[in-house]
């Protein structure tokens, strides 16, 4: 039986990979951080399948601890502060848990088992300011946040250990993925919960900032596919993982208004306090390695997510209400 831990287990992509890879016969551990309130909403379905061991991806000691416990065949490092907005606010909290954690569990890695395949969530946020579109694996980095800034010496150290230590590490460029269980914060669930609310009485207005910055969405169901898929291969490398088609954010609340048939211009208030300091106006992957080399290809559109994500908050504001 193959065995893997997770960093990030409580969160979106984390949730979803530890359920494909449930399904696929492996034991799973996850890096679980203390908080005072346990924060396991997203992980509910498996956790009576799943050994949390405690840790910190700033405490080396415990990461070395977890891999002696769970002595892993495949690492996912999926932990990072990881709301570009709140990167601006906590700059070296968003440095050390994006980047500093990166190179612990590297180093770990490297002083227990080096055989340990390792991935990297790296994010296409560090193409920022892009220099072409789409963009693709040759493509140059030029962050525009503190959270891209830190993916990008996360993501080269990866390569560096690769290189010099000769260990199976692996980065997958991500484009946005989303899905029901997207934090509240994100543009797409911001939007879905609040059509939700709206729709049931509850809400009066939506509240966002550029409706014309342009983005590359995919379901996260589908994106760690690719992440399991990458630690499968004969060679470690780099994959863009994106849909390679863009939406706005203006395109995003009009599906999502339409689908509950409400009109989105009675609702949706531009506020300058929401845009970014520096703005990323358009992300487009070029996915074409990852589904020549990996057989990889997103399943659900961008339209489906929408309203799955809308049937979903549907669902839970009528719980609570």
């Amino acid at each position: 039986m193959k065995k893997a831990l997770i960093t990030g287990i409580t969160g979106q992509d984390g949730s979803y990979l530890s359920e494909l890879l449930l399904n696929k016969g492996y034991k799973v551990y996850g890096l679980k951080r203390r908080t005072s309130t346990p924060n396991l909403e997203n992980i509910k379905s498996v956790l009576d399948k799943i050994d949390l061991i405690p840790g910190d991806v700033l405490d080396l000691t415990s990461l070395i601890n977890a891999i002696n416990i769970a002595k892993p065949d495949e690492v996912y490092n999926l932990a990072a502060q990881s709301f570009v907005t709140d990167s601006w606010a906590q700059p070296i909290y968003t440095g050390q848990s994006t980047s500093i954690g990166a190179i612990n569990m590297l180093e770990a890695i490297r002083l227990t088992n080096p055989d340990i395949r390792f991935y990297q969530a790296s994010s296409s946020e560090m193409f920022g300011k892009v220099i072409e579109t789409p963009q693709s694996e040759t493509t140059p980095f030029y962050p525009r946040s503190p959270y891209a800034v830190a993916k990008v010496y996360a993501h080269w150290i990866t390569v560096n250990y690769r290189e010099s230590y000769d260990m199976y590490t692996c980065s997958g460029i991500l484009f946005n993925h989303e899905s029901p269980r997207r934090g509240i914060d994100f543009v797409t669930r911001k939007v879905t919960d609040a059509v939700a609310r709206i729709k049931l009485g509850l809400q009066k207005e939506l509240r966002l900032g550029n409706l014309d910055a342009k983005r590359d969405w995919g379901y996260a169901g589908d994106y760690v596919k690719a992440m399991w898929l990458m630690l499968q291969q004969t060679e470690p490398n780099d994959y863009v993982i994106a849909s390679g088609e863009t939406h706005s954010v203006k395109e995003l609340v009009e599906i999502a208004f339409d689908y509950v048939g409400l009109d989105w211009n009675k609702y949706v208030v531009q506020d300058p306090k929401l845009i970014r300091p520096a703005e990323v106006d358009l992300l487009l992957g070029d996915p074409q390695k990852a589904q020549k080399k990996l057989n990889w290809k997103p399943d659900v559109s961008f339209e489906q997510l929408i309203k799955m994500m809308i049937d979903s908050d549907i669902k839970k504001v009528k719980s609570n209400i």
